[in-house]
C-alpha cells in the first residue's frame, strides 16, 4: 500500500517535469506537447524510473482530453459551423476520408491488418495534433494566413469526426466472430439510450440548474457544477460502453448556445490545460523506449511513411479542395503531416477492446510521438526554404506608378497613425503622398480615404527618388516594425540630411535609437498614455487646471529622464540608478507643489 506521502510526492515530480521541459522544448521551439512528452520519458519507468504505476496516471489523465472535447462542444455553435462549413465540412471530410483510405488500404495489404482494424488505424492516422498545430500557426503568426485559416477548419472537422471514431472503435471490435447479434443489438440500445438522457437532461435540465447556481453568486460553486457535467456525463457514457470523450462533447455540443458559455469554458479552461498536460506526459511515460534500440530502422520507416503520406495528400487536398498556392499547400501538409493526440485515445481503446496486440500498439504510439517530434523541425526547415519574400498578391501596376506631384510630407505606413495623419493633412489641403507595402492597406486606403498611397518599398533609394522625397519637408513614419523604422529613418537621413523626420518609437530605447539616426521620436502610446491619466485625476477630484499642471510637470520631467539616460544607455547599472532618482525626484516635485 503507497504511504502518505506519496500522492503528494507524485504531483511534486509530475509539476517539475512540466516546468523543467516544457519552456525549454519552447525555447528550441518544438511546442509545448513535445515539452509534456519529454517529461513523461524522462520521468517513467523505462528512464529514471520516478513514477512506475502508469496505468493510474493514464486513467486519471484521461479527463484531459474528455475536458479537451467538452471545450470543442462549447465553441462548436452552429452559426459559427455554418460560417464554415466549405472549408470544414468539404476540404476536412476530403482530407480525413482519404488520408484514412489510403492509410487504411496500406496497414490491410502492406501490413497484413483485420479490416476493422485497418479502419481504425486509416482514420485515427489521419487526424492531425490540434495542440501542436494550433499552437504552431500562433506562435508563427499564421493563423490568419490561408494556410492557417484552412488548417484550422481541417484541424476543426477533424476534432468533429473523432467523437464517432471513438464510439466507432468499440462497436468494430464487438463487430468479431465471437459476438452474438444480440450482444450488439443489447450495446448498440444503451449506447442510444445513454445519448438520448445526456440530450434530454442537456436540454431542460443544464440552463436552468446553472442559473440557479448562477443566483449564489459564489464561484465555487459555479466551477464545482461545470465539473460535475462535464465529469458526470462522461461517467454515464462509460457505463453505457462508449467512450467518456463523447459524453462531454454531447455535454459541451449542448450548452453552445447557452448565455453560461463563457463563463464555463473560463472554468474549466485551467483544468483542461493542467490534465491534458498530464496527458501527454503519460503518453510519455508509457512510450516503449526499447522499441528505439531494437528496431530502431522499423520505426523511422514508419514514421517517414506517414509523414510523407500524409504530406502528399494534404498538399494534394490543399491545392485541389483548399485553393491554396503550391507554397501554402506545403506549409499546411508541414502543419498537419504528423499524428495526433486524439490517435493516442483512438489506439489505446482499440488495444483495450482487442484490436491491437501490445507490439503494434507499441509501434504506433512511438511512430506518432516520433512524427509529433520532427514536425516543428520540418516546419522550420519548410520556413527557411521558402523565406525568400513573395508578396501574397500580385501588385498592379497603378499601385507601383508613383504619382508625386510635389508632397510637402511624405508618410511611410497607411496603418492607423499613417491613415490619421493623412486626414488631417487633406483637411488641411496640404499636399502628401504615402507609400506602403501591403497591397491590401493601399486597396482599403484607396477606397474608403481617396489618400494618394503607393506600392513602394522605402528602403530603396529608387523609390524614395520617384515620391520626390527630397523635395518635401516633412517625412513622417509610421510603421509598426521599430527595426523597418530605424533602418528607414537612418536610410532617409543619409539621403537627404535637410529633410525632418517624424518616427514612430515603439519604447524608450527606440528612442535613443532614432535620436541616434537624427530622427525626432514620437513615442506610440506616451500622449494617449498622459490624456489617459489627465482625466482619471479629474475624475479623483483635482480641477482640469490641477490635472493639466501635473501632466504638463510630468511631461518636461520625463523628456529631462529620457535624455539623461540616454547618456547611458549602455550601462544598465547607471540606468537603473537614473530611473530610481527620477522617481524620487518626481515624487519631491508633486509634494513641494501639494505643499
Amino acid at each position: 500500500m503507497p504511504h502518505e506521502g506519496s500522492l503528494l510526492q507524485t504531483a511534486v515530480i509530475f509539476l517539475l517535469a512540466a516546468v523543467l521541459a516544457v519552456p525549454l522544448a519552447k525555447r528550441l521551439q518544438l511546442g509545448a506537447v513535445i515539452g509534456y512528452l519529454l517529461a513523461g520519458v524522462a520521468i517513467g519507468p523505462q528512464a529514471l524510473g520516478l513514477i512506475r504505476d502508469t496505468e493510474s496516471v493514464a486513467h486519471i489523465s484521461e479527463l484531459g482530453v474528455v475536458l479537451l472535447l467538452f471545450i470543442i462542444g462549447l465553441e462548436l455553435s452552429p452559426k459559427r459551423l455554418w460560417l464554415m462549413r466549405k472549408s470544414v465540412f468539404g476540404v476536412g471530410t476530403a482530407q480525413v476520408l482519404l488520408t484514412g483510405a489510403v492509410i487504411g488500404a496500406i496497414a490491410w495489404f502492406g501490413f497484413g491488418q483485420s479490416l476493422p482494424a485497418a479502419v481504425v488505424l486509416g482514420l485515427g492516422l489521419a487526424l492531425s495534433s490540434t495542440a501542436l498545430g494550433l499552437q504552431s500557426l500562433a506562435e508563427s503568426k499564421q493563423l490568419n494566413a490561408p494556410h492557417g485559416r484552412l488548417a484550422f477548419a481541417i484541424l476543426l472537422f477533424q476534432d468533429i469526426a473523432a467523437i464517432p471514431l471513438i464510439a466507432l472503435v468499440p462497436l468494430l471490435a464487438a463487430s468479431g466472430p465471437d459476438t452474438s447479434h444480440g450482444d450488439s443489438l443489447q450495446h448498440g440500445l444503451k449506447v442510444f439510450a445513454s445519448i438520448a438522457i445526456v440530450i434530454v437532461g442537456g436540454r431542460y435540465l443544464l440552463r436552468p440548474v446553472f442559473r440557479t447556481v448562477a443566483r449564489t453568486g459564489l464561484p465555487e460553486v459555479s466551477t464545482a457544477t461545470a465539473l460535475l457535467v462535464v465529469i458526470g456525463t462522461a461517467w454515464l457514457m462509460e457505463e453505457a460502453g462508449i467512450s467518456m470523450a463523447l459524453g462531454a462533447f454531447l455535454a459541451g455540443l449542448l450548452l453552445a448556445d447557452s448565455e453560461y458559455r463563457h463563463e464555463l469554458e473560463s472554468q474549466i479552461e485551467p483544468f483542461k490545460g493542467l490534465l491534458l498536460g498530464l496527458f501527454f506526459i503519460s503518453v510519455g511515460m508509457g512510450a516503449n523506449l526499447s522499441l528505439l534500440l531494437e528496431m530502431p530502422l522499423v520505426l523511422l520507416g514508419l514514421t517517414l511513411l506517414l509523414v510523407a503520406v500524409k504530406l502528399v495528400l494534404l498538399i494534394g487536398v490543399g491545392r485541389l479542395a483548399g485553393g491554396l498556392t503550391s507554397a501554402s499547400a506545403l506549409r499546411l501538409g508541414m502543419v498537419l503531416a504528423a499524428g495526433g493526440e486524439f490517435a493516442f485515445v483512438v489506439f489505446k481503446l482499440g488495444k483495450d477492446q482487442g484490436l491491437f496486440d501490445t507490439q503494434t500498439y507499441d509501434l504506433l504510439l512511438m511512430t506518432i510521438t516520433l512524427s509529433m517530434a520532427i514536425t516543428p523541425l520540418l516546419m522550420l526547415g519548410c520556413a527557411r526554404a521558402l523565406k525568400r519574400p513573395q508578396p501574397t498578391r500580385e501588385v498592379p501596376e497603378q499601385y507601383k506608378a508613383i504619382d508625386a506631384g510635389t508632397p510637402r510630407v511624405v508618410i511611410i505606413g497607411m496603418g492607423r497613425m499613417g491613415q490619421i495623419v493623412s486626414r488631417i493633412l487633406r483637411a488641411q489641403k496640404i499636399p502628401f503622398i504615402a507609400l506602403e507595402t501591403s497591397v491590401d492597406a493601399i486597396e482599403m486606403t484607396r477606397m474608403f480615404e481617396q489618400a494618394p498611397v503607393f506600392y513602394g518599398d522605402p528602403l530603396r533609394s529608387e523609390v524614395l527618388h520617384a515620391a520626390k522625397v527630397g523635395e518635401a519637408e516633412y517625412l513622417v513614419i509610421t510603421t509598426d516594425d521599430p527595426e523597418v523604422t530605424t533602418r528607414t529613418a537612418e536610410r532617409v537621413k543619409r539621403l537627404y540630411p535637410h529633410l525632418k523626420v517624424l518616427a514612430r518609437a515603439r519604447n524608450r530605447q527606440h528612442v535613443h535609437k532614432l535620436v541616434d539616426v537624427g530622427a525626432e521620436p514620437i513615442r506610440e502610446t506616451f500622449y494617449s498614455s498622459l490624456e489617459m491619466t489627465r482625466r482619471a485625476l479629474v475624475g479623483l477630484g483635482l480641477s482640469d487646471a490641477q490635472a493639466a499642471d501635473r501632466i504638463e510637470r510630468f511631461t518636461q520631467h520625463d523628456e529631462e529622464v529620457l535624455v539623461a539616460q540616454g547618456q547611458v544607455r549602455n550601462d544598465r547599472a547607471k540606468v537603473m540608478q537614473t530611473a530610481k532618482e527620477a522617481r524620487l525626484e518626481l515624487e519631491r516635485l508633486f509634494d513641494s507643489d501639494a505643499d
